[in-house]
């Protein structure tokens, strides 16, 4: 698993921003640059994503295979001095580890809530941003249309064309950020095509059966940390009312929305890292 790693390795607190499903771990640069001096920042590329390995059993791309990869990595990055290096084990209750501050953009933010509701987590604040405890099938739809296809393209500026028309519920974003995340998910193909850097197997899941909603109260209801979550205004994928509701059950999270954006914030413009830094410096 490759991740980066910002700010000091000694800060006792330690920030892990996990991505959405077709993402990568460089989707939050501009978060991590602004919160290095505050913490340690590790931003994961979830298997199959960016520049982490390819799984040979296509089968693995789930749930299960992800968190049992970043429990080792949560070990490896919250063991303190003379705790033997990737020994440690969320669900084994270690004393010798420091806790952790989550931010995680859809599935990322799935992820994260199976974490935080563990018994006794390490999860110090959690951050969900555009997911909920209930994702409906129509958002699924969509994401399925598009995972997976493996579109190839003659040159770097289609793929970026493609990318902006995909992604435009992200959001009135800079050139210089729809820069950013084009060349930090592409991949160049050896006849020179570009593509998307993530194994088209990841939508194996989409394609195992019909999409139905799903349903994560179980977890959210036992999650205890302070919670924020973050909702575009015209999302899809985190309805109005799931979001009402996830602010009177389980932690009784903060509600954040911004205006004018669908599935999901970035977290590159000034006004959503205010919030999240704001929230995670608080505790």
């Amino acid at each position: 698993m490759h991740y980066t790693d910002w700010g000091d390795a000694e800060n006792p607190r330690v920030l892990l921003c996990v991505h959405g499903l077709t993402r990568n771990c460089r989707d939050f640069d501009f978060l991590a640059k602004a919160l290095a001096r505050d913490f340690r920042v590790v931003c994961p590329d979830i298997t199959g994503r960016g520049k982490s390995d390819w799984l040979n059993r296509k089968e693995d791309y789930d749930t299960p295979q992800y968190l049992a990869d970043l429990t080792a990595l949560i070990a490896r990055v919250t063991a303190l001095p003379g705790s033997p290096d990737g020994a440690a084990d969320i669900s084994a209750h270690r004393t010798d580890a420091r806790p952790i501050y989550w931010v995680g953009t859809s599935m990322g933010g799935v992820l994260g809530m199976r974490i935080a509701a563990l018994p006794r987590s390490p999860v110090r604040r959690l951050v969900v941003n555009d997911v909920g405890p209930l994702i409906p099938r129509a958002a699924l739809e969509r994401i399925a249309a598009y995972v997976g296809t493996d579109p190839r393209f003659k040159t770097f500026a289609e793929l970026e064309t493609c990318v902006r028309q995909i992604s435009a519920p992200f959001g009135p974003l800079t050139d210089a950020q729809w820069h950013h995340l084009t060349l930090h998910g592409a991949k160049q193909h050896d006849d020179g095509s570009w593509g998307m850097c993530y194994d088209p197997a990841i939508a194996l899941p989409f394609r195992s059966g019909p999409l139905q909603d799903i349903d994560l109260w179980n977890y959210w209801d036992k999650i205890a940390c302070p919670t924020l979550v973050l909702r575009g205004a015209k999302s899809d994928l985190l309805l109005r009312e799931t979001a009402e509701q996830m602010q009177q059950r389980g932690p009784r999270a903060r509600l954040v929305e911004f205006a004018g954006i669908g599935h999901a914030p970035m977290l590159m413009a000034q006004d959503q890292i205010a919030v999240v830094k704001e929230f995670l410096l608080a505790g």
